[in-house]
């Protein structure tokens, strides 16, 4: 499982915080990490179950120690965990945005933002099986595990996935074009014709409806 959302100030501060700050300058044994904290091995070993389970950390192997005893594992901070500690990605998603825009004509800018949703598509597993209900469910499950908050909806004949918000939020507000992107990769992984009626401006909102391809 891949680590999603941000890490912030408070969650640093918490004691799961403090052994992924551990674990992000070395690899540690449970015992190691118990020394530094002041707590007990078991302690430990449940915060890093539950920050194994949600992709966090994981074991890097063992460490065998002087005497005859049996080997220590040891836990890493999982290399996909390290961009949660970024804030740099919204700020430079945006000049790349803004610059792409001053320099592209038109048709290349939707060339380029098309490209990114089809490379995007194939990265999260390409079209799903299944019926169009199941296929845009699973565009809703690509959209959630990017980071959005979505539901799929059927009413009135009509499917669509609608969210609380964007995956792309900070690109969708400065440059509400973005959303061709992401327009592009559910259409890939449902399979179908969909067509976006999301909300843009400062506080962007997800909604696409779907429509079998002719």
């Amino acid at each position: 499982m891949k680590p999603t959302g941000p890490m912030g100030q408070k969650f640093m501060e918490t004691t799961r915080g403090q052994i992924v700050a551990l674990l992000r300058r070395g690899a540690r044994t449970v015992e190691e990490l118990a020394g530094s904290l002041g707590l007990t091995d078991n302690a430990i070993r449940n915060h890093l179950a539950t920050l194994e389970r949600d992709g966090v950390v994981g074991q890097a192997g063992v460490r065998r120690g002087s005497g005859a005893g049996k080997p220590a594992v040891v836990y890493e901070l999982h290399p996909d965990a390290e961009a949660l500690f970024s804030r740099a990605y919204a700020p430079v998603l945006r000049a790349t945005i803004e610059a792409l825009v001053a320099e592209l004509p038109e048709h290349q800018m939707e060339a380029v933002l098309r490209r990114v949703g089809h490379e995007l598509a194939e990265e999260m597993g390409g079209e799903a099986r299944g019926d169009l209900k199941s296929r845009v469910r699973a565009a809703a499950a690509v959209l959630t595990a990017l980071g959005g908050d979505v539901d799929f909806i059927e009413q009135d004949n009509t499917l669509r996935v609608r969210g609380s918000g964007c995956p792309l939020s900070a690109a969708v507000a400065a440059e509400p074009r973005v959303c061709r992107a992401v327009e592009t990769l559910v259409g890939d992984v449902s399979g179908a014709e969909a067509t976006s009626r999301c909300e843009h401006g400062a506080r962007p909102r997800c909604c696409f409806e779907f429509t079998p391809k002719a």
